[in-house]
């Protein structure tokens, strides 16, 4: 069963992008973090200059008695009370309040007679510039991280498409098709810089040339053999028939026959890969096609048919299928065995130990049998490879209650 990615999980391209705007937003922050406290402290420190210095002429004034100027006074109306309490403990310092929505930055001292003189300065402008400041940040913050995202969506999907390429490349050759390549420009040019997905395509490209290559000298061996053997096989059966009769010559002649039936499977097998198999079309009803290959096969095969249908194929490859399926039932299972026609679909079912479960995770395999059966994994294989010749599916399964299911589904045939 394949895994399910958890709900947070998404293609490469959209993690990409969350990552480079996270990272963004976080730069973004903290520098427009660092340009607010420095250049705040830098504006409210003038301002606390500026407001200090007027409070040490303010404090002079008083001192000799002067008339003290404008914004300065005693214990005047508004002065912060927690900046009042640090005047009357005989120290100095500076604040920012608001009266009536405009900032202003007081400074006070300790005067005689446990009072507070304090001198206000305008902090309007001081204000303004900050929160200026801050718009400035906000706004360049957001351009930044746009352009960012956009510049760094592009790099990022250009990878990707590449990457879905190899993928549907890898997708073609798991299907059969050795001929895909990705032929990706950068493993071509050797002058332009090599990336991790150029050698991942290179690498697929070589594996994929390597494996036709393989499997071209298989094909080649087997029609090769096959052909080799036909002549010395016509002249053994011609010997064969003109033994004496006996029990010693049944035995010859049964082992001269099934040797040529492996021989006709072998070069079946062969014509299947070269691929170039045609289709005969016509049409045909399945429910008395299932009959004739029944009877044929001289078997004890139950035919049901559940809902008959027409369908256009070729009659001599749909014949091989299901007298192959037959055939396999009644040899590597037990009886009862039912052949079912369901429409366009076909079941083959035995009530036997079932299918390996190699065969049922990966299809059946030329020479492979297991649990000491006997065979060569010929015939399922020459199904599989005419039923994809039909243009049909062909599935194995395991019954629930026991025995091989073949499911021959022939809605796509003829096509």
């Amino acid at each position: 069963m394949r895994p399910t990615l958890p709900r947070w999980a998404g293609t490469l391209a959209v993690k990409a992008a969350a990552f480079i705007t996270v990272m963004c937003c976080a730069l973004a922050a903290l520098l427009g973090v660092l340009v607010h406290v420095s250049v705040t402290n830098q504006t409210v420190g003038q301002a606390r200059d500026l407001a200090l210095s007027r409070l040490q002429d303010a404090t002079q004034a008083y001192e000799a008695g002067d008339t003290l100027l404008p914004g300065a006074g005693v214990d005047p109306e508004g002065l912060p009370v927690r900046l009042r309490s640090l005047a009357l403990t005989g120290k100095r310092g500076t604040m920012v309040s608001s009266d009536q929505d405009r900032p202003i930055m007081w400074a006070a001292g300790p005067a005689n007679g446990h009072r507070a003189l304090a001198v206000e300065v305008d902090y309007s402008q001081q204000a303004r510039t900050i929160a200026g400041l801050d718009r400035s940040i906000l706004w360049s913050s957001a351009l930044a991280i746009g352009a960012t995202l956009l510049v760094g969506a592009f790099a990022v999907t250009r990878v990707t498409r590449r990457l879905h390429g190899t993928a549907q490349v890898a997708r073609r050759i798991s299907a059969g098709d050795l001929d895909a390549r990705v032929n990706d420009p950068r493993t071509n040019d050797p002058t332009r810089p090599q990336d991790e997905v150029a050698a991942v395509a290179a690498a697929l490209d070589s594996m994929a040339a390597s494996l036709q290559s393989k499997l071209l000298s298989e094909q080649r061996f087997t029609a090769d053999v096959a052909h080799e053997l036909r002549t010395p096989l016509t002249g053994l059966h011609a010997a064969a028939e003109l033994l004496p009769p006996g029990r010693p010559t049944e035995l010859v002649r049964d082992r001269v026959a099934a040797l040529r039936t492996l021989t006709e499977d072998l070069l079946e097998i062969s014509r299947l890969d070269t691929g170039r198999e045609k289709l005969e079309v016509d049409t045909e009803e399945l429910g008395a096609l299932a009959g004739r290959v029944v009877r044929a096969s001289g078997t004890d095969t139950e035919v049901r048919i559940v809902r008959d249908a027409r369908v256009e194929t070729d009659r001599r490859r749909l014949e091989r299928v299901l007298g192959n399926l037959v055939a396999n039932a009644h040899k590597h299972g037990r009886a009862p065995v039912v052949l079912t026609v369901d429409g366009p679909v076909v079941t083959v079912r035995d009530h036997g130990g079932g299918y390996p479960g190699y065969l049922v995770a990966h299809g059946p395999q030329r020479f492979r049998t297991e649990g000491g059966a006997k065979g060569h994994g010929l015939g399922l294989t020459i199904a599989l490879g005419q039923a994809e010749v039909l243009g049909a599916r062909l599935y194995f399964a395991n019954a629930v209650g026991g025995g091989a299911v073949a499911t021959l589904d022939l809605r796509r045939a003829g096509g």
